[in-house]
């Protein structure tokens, strides 16, 4: 700031100092001129710069700005938008390494049998995909029914060695029913009575319904494994059934036979060739 000074009596000295003042810039006499004033910074101060005062300069007025020339707010980049990550699969837990012989172990399954259940199940998650049938649940069966083809006695290509037949069904035994003849014994060699056939015991009425070739050799023969664990899948899985649902499932295996105490033992052998754990005694109600 200036300091305040006793005005001087020398008209000589007034006189010289208005000459030297108009050598002086224009711009540097209104700086001098307005000490005492606010500071003025560009760009931070939204006030007009205060005009100059005993100054001559001119203090040019700001032009409005025309329309097609105000700043455009600036078009903020899109952003990519990142692709939906999909869901994981779900995870199947590998199958326990099972013995192969029952002779060994009450949970070995042999090697073709083994091959023919999930032959089943490969199928039939394609052409009934809502089924969701699993292996071991066919091959529950196959351990109940014929002790998995009396342990394996079948040939590479599921064909039995020896046909297996069931108890004529002329209601001598007991917890049999009484069935007269439907195929005229052309599976079961018995044209008066009907008689359970091969390794899943098909009654002949239902395999001629559910008949299947497994094998693909253009023959559905319910003495071949192939066939007949393909037939008992889709046996499984008709009328809708989800095998992924307990009560469904259980109904599904009650029209195989209709006995609680036989769903009870299938479920038991298809958990423990799921777990590779042999089923206790007690998971095993008798069948009657």
């Amino acid at each position: 700031m200036g300091r305040h000074r006793k005005a001087s009596n020398s008209k000589v000295r007034r006189n010289s100092v208005i000459a030297l003042a108009g050598l002086v810039p224009a711009g540097l006499v209104t700086a001098a001129t307005s000490a005492g004033a606010t500071e003025y910074i560009p760009f931070v101060s939204t006030e007009t710069a205060p005009a100059a005062q005993e100054s001559n300069s001119v203090v040019e007025t700001p032009q409005p700005i025309a329309l097609d020339q105000q700043a455009q707010p600036v078009a903020q980049a899109e952003l990519p938008v990142p692709a939906p990550v999909p869901a994981p699969a779900p995870v199947t837990p590998p199958t326990p390494e099972l013995p192969t012989n029952l002779a060994v172990s009450p949970i070995a399954i042999p090697v073709v049998n083994v091959s023919a259940y999930k032959n089943a199940e490969q199928i039939l998650a394609q052409q009934q995909p809502g089924c969701g049938i699993s292996w071991t649940v066919i091959a529950g069966i196959g351990r109940v029914e014929s002790t998995h083809a009396n342990n394996g006695k079948v040939d590479d290509s599921g064909e039995l060695h020896e046909p297996i037949l069931g108890p004529r069904l002329n209601g001598t035994l007991a917890g049999n029913q009484v069935i007269r003849d439907t195929d005229g014994g052309a599976l079961d060699g018995d044209a008066e009575y009907d008689r359970a056939v091969g390794p899943m015991q098909f009654l002949p009425s239902t395999w001629n319904l559910y008949h299947a070739d497994g094998n693909g050799d253009g023959v559905s023969d319910p003495q071949n494994l192939y066939d007949a664990a393909l037939a008992t899948g889709m046996y499984l899985c008709d009328n809708g059934t989800d095998m992924r649902d307990l009560g469904s499932t259980t109904k599904a295996i009650l029209r195989y036979n209709n006995s609680m105490a036989y769903v009870a033992n299938v479920l038991a052998w298809s958990a423990g060739y799921a777990t590779g754990i042999i089923p206790t005694s007690d998971q095993l109600p008798r069948i009657h």
